[in-house]
């Protein structure tokens, strides 16, 4: 049963290429910083992975699973919605399913599991994942999240997966060069020379230490930096502040020029908002596949095949869970939109908000702020605020002309 308990974690996609090794943890508890390779060599004991959207969590538990020698099954937080032990017998056939039979696996450790995205799902659905991990102490559980405010299991030792620092980012933009798009046009040394001419621009020590350490904040995430990688190879000038808006501009003018009308963003942000609230995964194809096609060419959909019983089928994903954030931030724009004000304590929208910070009028984002704010002050939940403040504060100095 081994391919169908990994088939989530989409292995036949992962480009050993694309992913960074030299990632830093901090352990919650002692604060001591430590390679995350070294920190977690395998999925052993019960630990929890919390980083920012885009940092390279699911990315390290992919290359953890392909990399794993015992049984493992791997489980995007979604499909646990009704539980783990429930989510599990989906991926085997007939005596496999026997709950008794899995509990024992669990229990003795036979079993490795993985679950990612705990901050993609409601609290309920959370809260059965923590029970079930308290329940199976003795098993091997390791488990992803973003920022959020949550009593993790009593049993879980928590790491904190810190971002890029300057050195690493040039790393990374660098080892980049044997995975650029197919349309690149610097490659080799020239791009490696626009790179290091970028950075030296971007994080001039000229501007302001506000202005420098936003910068730095902005560059120190794998994901982001990969769309930097790209458009740099493209000869295309990468804007910090709007990475996801920039990458959806040039996908929607391909479709523009294949299809000869507009790529339907209100009707396609309202169906992902919906699968957002479903705690759905998988893209709505029949609605939207000369879309879906579109953007897999440029990176931001991936499809996957499906085999059920003999039967196969396709299923379509968001790359990533910014380029979905991306969307759905697309359904909390326009005048008199209510679903700022009814989302702000739910952590499935947590990506959302941040966006929210870099897209709305300056004004509307000031009142978003202060609604925020005075939500924190209420329940002591800063996971959005904090973060917010940060983004709109860089926002301001962006606006004021402070170079960069």
């Amino acid at each position: 049963f081994e391919p169908s308990l990994i088939a989530d974690a989409a292995l036949d996609a992962f480009d050993e290429a694309a992913y960074f090794p030299d990632s830093v943890v901090k352990e919650k508890a002692s604060g001591c910083q430590r390679p995350l390779r070294e920190a977690i060599p395998a999925i052993r004991g019960q630990i929890v992975l919390e980083g920012e959207s885009g940092i390279g969590k699911t990315m390290f538990l992919r290359s953890l699973v392909k990399r794993a020698r015992r049984v493992v099954v791997y489980l995007p937080a979604k499909k646990c919605v009704g539980g783990v032990l429930e989510a599990i017998p989906a991926k085997l056939h007939g005596p496999a399913q026997d709950p008794a039979f899995l509990r024992n696996l669990i229990y003795s450790g036979a079993l490795d599991i993985c679950i990612d995205g705990l901050n993609e799902v409601s609290a309920d659905a959370r809260a059965k994942i923590t029970g079930f991990v308290e329940s199976y102490f003795k098993g091997n559980i390791l488990m992803s999240t973003q920022p959020l405010e949550w009593t993790p299991p009593a049993t879980a030792k928590s790491y904190i997966l810190e971002p890029l620092t300057e050195s690493q980012i040039e790393t990374f933009l660098l080892s980049r060069k044997d995975s650029l798009p197919d349309d690149a046009q610097l490659v080799g040394d020239a791009y490696e020379q626009a790179c290091r001419h970028y950075l030296t621009t971007t994080l001039d020590p000229q501007q302001s230490p506000e202005a420098l350490a936003a910068m730095r904040q902005l560059l120190s995430n794998p994901m982001d930096l990969t769309l930097v990688a790209a458009m740099l190879a493209r000869r295309e000038t990468p804007d910090l502040f709007r990475l996801q808006q920039q990458q959806y501009r040039i996908m929607a003018k391909d479709y523009r020029e294949k299809h000869l009308h507009e790529f339907p963003l209100r009707q396609f942000a309202g169906a992902v908002y919906q699968m957002r609230l479903q705690d759905e995964d998988a893209l709505p194809v029949g609605e939207f596949a000369e879309e879906l096609q579109c953007m897999e060419r440029h990176k931001m959909a991936v499809s996957r095949s499906l085999d059920e019983g003999g039967k196969s089928r396709t299923e379509w994903h968001f790359r990533h869970d910014k380029i979905a954030d991306f969307f759905v931030v697309q359904a909390f724009l326009g005048p008199d939109n209510d679903k700022p004000e009814k989302h702000l304590g739910d952590t499935r929208f947590r990506g959302v908000y941040l966006q929210l910070a870099r897209l709305l009028p300056l004004d509307d984002a000031r009142a978003l702020e202060r609604r925020l704010i005075d939500y924190a002050a209420d329940t002591q939940d800063h996971t959005v605020s904090d973060t917010f403040i940060q983004l709109l504060r860089s926002r301001r100095e962006e606006n004021e002309g402070t170079p960069n």
